[in-house]
């Protein structure tokens, strides 16, 4: 799916992820190290890793991977995943306007209109 973002940045190719609970979104898989992010994140573009403070020394090193779309204007990354010594890939946002579209189960969690569907899948989840 295309998304037109305004302006002279034109139109952006989205894809579509598929999030899977306890197992992954799209081609992240939770456990993953961080070269394998890095790695499986190269469908979207280039990543950056940097460090995570560590706030509390019971926890372990943990690095933050921001990835960014190739070509056009600098922007938000799309997608930045998280990403600890001990547990590996633990967290994943996308960005709702550079990231790729994510469904579960055929609905649309990021960058879905919020519209009369919309609206009939969140009464059904919420059991209303």
């Amino acid at each position: 799916m295309a998304l037109e973002t305004g302006g002279d940045f034109g139109v952006v190719e989205r894809g579509e992820w598929s999030y899977a609970a306890a197992v992954g979104v799209g081609p992240l898989r939770f456990g993953m190290t961080v070269s394998e992010v890095v790695e499986a994140a190269e469908v979207i573009g280039p990543a950056k890793v940097s460090d995570c403070r560590q706030q509390y020394a019971v926890f372990s090193q943990t690095w933050k991977v921001d990835v960014h779309r190739r070509g056009g204007a600098p922007s938000a990354p799309a997608v930045t995943a998280y990403v600890s010594q001990d547990a590996g890939l633990f967290g994943v946002a996308c960005d709702a306007v550079q990231g790729p579209q994510v469904a579960y189960n055929g609905l649309l969690l990021v960058g879905r209109e919020m519209g009369g569907a919309g609206e009939r899948h969140d009464r059904v989840y919420r059991g209303a």
